[in-house]
């Protein structure tokens, strides 16, 4: 006589506990997209930058305090304003430290963000890829073989948003080393462009204008880092090659 297959059980409570930091994280999200897209834009920064010298003049540590605290709160929540932190960055710190500020705020902003989001969603999503195989398990495959590669070329194009940066790989279950370590590199670049640009907005405000964040496309940037892409691309090319001499 066979016995009844067991029901399944019911998640754990702890599973359930640890969708909650992403949930809230999803939550402040929507609700900073909403209603501080405002408050965290150029002009503001542009209305309130004597008040910020001001403070920084006064109490330079704790100003330095501030900005760090409110920029990972920016990029952990997704919230609209990471290219004006780090443009803020560098015109009340200059290029240096400012970039030091920005490239630390940036980087624990986005661990947590992926830890928050890998540690509610990243092991199921990666078990669900696995079951039901197809096109997404072998894009899931070949991402494996090359997750050094991809992640740094996804951190170093300026064309793919940072937050999805955050996002995908923390859904994929990628590693926290490789995440934490490809963020740092990939994006630096970026950051020390931006603050630079930062760096001169006192004579920007000056004549009432905007910052020229087309500085991107200009060949002395922009071929520097289109030289960081083909490296980054390179050993996905000759890997792939030596995979189908060998298949």
């Amino acid at each position: 006589m066979t016995t009844p297959d067991p029901l399944p059980r019911p998640p754990k409570p702890a599973s359930r506990l640890r969708v909650i930091p992403a949930l809230v994280l999803l939550a402040v999200a929507v609700a900073g997209a909403i209603w501080l897209r405002d408050d965290l834009g150029f002009e503001a920064l542009a209305r309130h930058r004597a008040e910020l010298i001001a403070f920084r003049d006064a109490h330079y540590g704790a100003g330095v305090a501030v900005f760090m605290l409110a920029y990972i709160a920016i990029v952990a929540f997704s919230l609209p304003g990471a290219t004006v932190a780090t443009l803020t960055g560098g015109f009340l710190f200059g290029l240096f430290p400012g970039v030091i500020f920005n490239l630390t705020s940036a980087s624990i902003g986005a661990m947590l963000l992926f830890l928050a989001v890998r540690a509610g969603f990243g092991a199921g999503m990666e078990a669900r890829i696995a079951r039901h195989g197809g096109k997404v398990a072998r894009v899931r495959a070949a991402l494996a073989r090359n997750e050094w590669e991809v992640l740094f070329l996804i951190r170093v194009t300026p064309v793919v948003p940072f937050f999805v940066a955050n996002l995908l790989p923390a859904l994929l279950n990628i590693s926290f080393v490789k995440f934490a370590v490809t963020t740092v590199l990939g994006i630096l670049p970026g950051a020390l462009v931006l603050t630079s640009v930062g760096s001169g907005l006192g004579e920007v405000f000056e004549v009432g204008g905007v910052p020229d964040l087309m500085v991107f496309l200009r060949p002395a940037v922009a071929l520097p880092v289109a030289g960081l892409v083909v490296l980054g691309v390179m050993p996905i090319v000759l890997r792939s090659w030596r995979e189908r001499r060998k298949g």
